[in-house]
């Protein structure tokens, strides 16, 4: 590789970033719907990028409380934003990670089990990772690059559902593989020697260094294959260890004794144990927090206070200076199922889009200093903080021109089921509501939060409608509208982003075309008109970007929602102001 070619591609990365946190610079302002001068509600609590009870404490026990449990800790499986910052952060390390900062410094990437953030050749189609000296499982053994390349590899296998597509996107002979559990390896993955990992990339991926954030890039060992059961307990690479996990229950972990902080330059590993309870109902765990009592004190949770205890904590000062209404990066949407009638119809796909009324999605969140009604697919985070509005559609909706559309479209009768998990039923009720105006009976079907991945993702028995957000994987149009709306990334089986199965050939065409340009501004701007285009044929209706109310009890320090994990609590620093208080 020239030096030119090595320039051109940090400046492409470099580029991304900028682009990316664009619009997270000044948390306090906000822009109004038309990207034009700043009007919207300032959040509530502590300003989004801070830091909530100053600096921990090295000791104690960090209490986590949860209604659900982990859809997957297996690192092949794992690509649920909760559970990514919980495993990548305590559990597994990968070869590159985000930084534990707050604000606009947490999408930046530094090295993880790697020495650098991977060295390209081959303009960008060959990326190279050396392992540092040192890094441990933690039974002692250590680190190799072929543990790494046989999880890349274990998100192939077909038993292995749920984790992240982009191995099998950018590896190259990844379209025909299924995965090691047969016995069978990937040479487009190259482990020369125990410290160095090579990948093969079917077209230059400038933003490589992201991926290598993911899961997916966690090392397994082959010795500690347990198939499906490895999700039980995933073999430690990182500070912590599990100690015992009861699902639905309880897990706990303790420290690892062979995680050497010498080698991680992010975790700091405060606690001495945590301890995550799950199966909490309704907002138990948000009035637990609140009232901070005994062991609670030491308590945060797992995903993020819902949105109806927002009023609970407003009116009290001491509790307000707790919650952080982190921006998100994300955008919820209303997923259309065009796979089968009546959503195979274009017509009464844009009749959706007039139906639905976007304010009452706002409203069932918690107002708007918690969320903005989406008007595109991409998030402003991926446009430069811009906020377009392709479509015009009222942010109410408008029930009479949807009815008059759906008349056209021949279909005046519609009765619809919506799935949506446990935590949105207030959403999927608010839907049901704004559709009856417009002459469309939907039932209400709720699934519980950790099985709610898997029972959508089953294509054949996909519901008609469903809620889900998406968060890009690091900021880059790429990671977004691909998984989307890309018919080429649908799984009869652990079908993760197209909910809507949507296969439209200009589009694939376009991403196509997008994935082979080599300038990273250019190709943003291309996402963004091609999401104005998607908005067009309608296989989605954007809901709202959100912003996640976080609150800690009053023992709580080093809290802070992390942009590279689109403001989930960054697990990596978070403890105690002092670990002698209720240690349990």
């Amino acid at each position: 590789m020239n030096r030119r070619t090595q320039t051109a591609i940090a400046a492409a990365i470099a580029a991304a970033l900028s682009l990316g946190l664009a619009a997270c610079g000044d948390k306090d302002k906000s822009d109004t719907s038309d990207g034009g001068t700043a009007a919207s509600t300032k959040a509530p609590g502590a300003a989004a990028g801070s830091v909530v009870g100053g600096t921990p404490v090295k000791g104690g026990t960090l209490h986590v409380l949860t209604n659900q449990d982990f859809a997957h800790l297996d690192p092949a499986r794992n690509w649920v934003l909760p559970t990514m910052d919980f495993g990548t952060r305590l559990l597994y390390r990968t070869l590159v990670t985000f930084k534990a900062e707050p604000g606009p410094a947490g999408s930046e990437i530094v090295p993880d089990l790697a020495t650098d953030v991977g060295r390209p050749s081959d303009g960008g189609k060959t990326w190279t990772f050396t392992l540092k000296d040192g890094v441990k499982y933690e039974d002692g053994t250590p680190i190799k690059s072929a543990d790494i390349k046989y999880n890349v590899e274990r998100s192939f296998a077909a038993d292995l559902t749920g984790g992240p597509d982009y191995a099998a996107q950018y590896l190259a002979g990844g379209e025909n593989y299924k995965g090691p559990l047969t016995g069978e390896h990937l040479p487009s993955i190259e482990t020369p020697d125990d410290k160095t990992i090579v990948f093969h990339l079917k077209r230059p991926v400038a933003e490589f260094s992201y991926t290598a954030t993911l899961p997916t890039f966690a090392p397994v060992p082959q010795s500690q294959e347990k198939g499906t059961q490895y999700d039980q307990r995933p073999f430690s690479s990182g500070p912590y260890k599990i100690d015992t996990y009861d699902r639905g229950k309880q897990l706990v972990l303790v420290r690892n004794s062979n995680w050497d902080t010498s080698t991680d330059t992010v975790r700091k590993a405060y606690p001495d144990k945590i301890v995550v309870t799950q199966g909490i109902k309704g907002g138990q765990a948000d009035d637990r927090i609140i009232a901070s009592d005994g062991a609670d004190a030491n308590a945060i949770e797992m995903p993020w206070m819902r949105p109806e205890s927002v009023p609970k904590v407003l009116p009290k000062e001491d509790v307000k200076s707790r919650m952080i209404a982190e921006v998100t990066g994300c955008t919820d949407s209303l997923y259309l199922n065009t796979a089968k009638a009546p959503f195979d119809d274009p017509k009464v796909r844009e009749a959706m889009m007039w139906a639905v009324d976007r304010e009452a999605q706002v409203t069932a969140f918690g107002g708007p200093t918690m969320a903005d009604v989406a008007t595109t697919y991409l998030p402003p985070s991926l446009a430069g903080g811009a906020k377009g509005d392709p479509l015009k559609v009222p942010a109410a909706g408008d029930p009479e021109k949807a009815k008059a559309m759906l008349k056209e479209a021949g279909k005046t009768d519609l009765k619809l089921q919506i799935t949506v998990s446990l935590g949105d039923k207030l959403r999927a009720e608010a839907i049901q509501q704004s559709l009856s105006k417009a002459g469309i009976q939907v039932t209400v079907n709720t699934v519980d939060p950790s099985a709610f991945a898997d029972t959508i993702g089953d294509t054949k028995n996909a519901p008609e409608l469903l809620i889900q957000g998406w968060c890009p994987d690091y900021p880059s149009g790429s990671t977004f509208a691909p998984f989307l709306f890309d018919g080429r990334t649908i799984k009869e089986k652990g079908n993760q982003g197209n909910y809507s199965q949507f296969k439209d050939q200009a589009t694939m065409d376009e991403m196509d075309r997008i994935a082979g340009l080599t300038d990273v501004a250019e190709a943003n701007k291309a996402w963004q008109k091609l999401d104005e285009d998607i908005m067009k044929k309608a296989p989605a209706v954007p809901l709202m970007w959100e912003r996640r109310p976080l609150l800690v009890g009053t023992n709580v320090a080093g809290a802070f929602g992390n942009s590279g994990y689109a403001g989930m609590l960054d697990m990596a620093v978070i403890g105690l102001k002092d670990p002698s208080k209720n240690q349990g």
